[in-house]
């Protein structure tokens, strides 16, 4: 009884690979803000009203809040949205938020942030890349 057992594999759908790489993106912002409230002197600028560079207002928190919706409603757009859709709306804002992390990282000094900003900015372009080679079906011909 030396049979060979191979495993099956299944084509995940183009969907799924987008959605998961938005799910893993929105981790690593999660983790890298939440690390970043080691650092010392965080908490205390946190409790004095500022944001990194910037002071904290209702605008302020409102547009870090949009910034973060964006990427959140990625996850169910990327599974939800027809094709044509799904794929204008991904490479819209995985460009966006290549932008956003690049941003983010200029003036950056902690290796804890590069490395969190890497691979934010793998996973865009990731997300960029798979959303631009989206599967086509030939047309049938008569």
């Amino acid at each position: 009884m030396n049979e060979k057992i191979s495993l099956v594999e299944r084509k995940v759908d183009i969907k799924l690979i987008i959605m998961s790489a938005w799910i893993a993106l929105m981790c690593l912002y999660l983790y890298c803000d939440w690390f970043a409230n080691f650092r010392p002197g965080h908490i205390s600028s946190m409790m004095n009203g500022e944001m990194g560079p910037f002071y904290v207002s209702q605008a302020s928190l409102f547009l870090a809040g949009l910034l973060m919706a964006i990427p959140s409603l990625m996850i169910p757009v990327s599974v939800l949205a027809i094709a044509k859709i799904n794929r204008i709306v991904n490479l819209a804002a995985s460009a966006i938020y290549f932008l956003v992390n690049i941003a983010n990282l200029v003036g950056e000094t902690w290796a804890y942030y590069y490395l969190f900003g890497l691979l934010e900015l793998g996973l865009v372009v990731f997300i960029f890349v798979m959303s631009l080679r989206w599967p086509r079906q030939e047309a049938a011909s008569s």
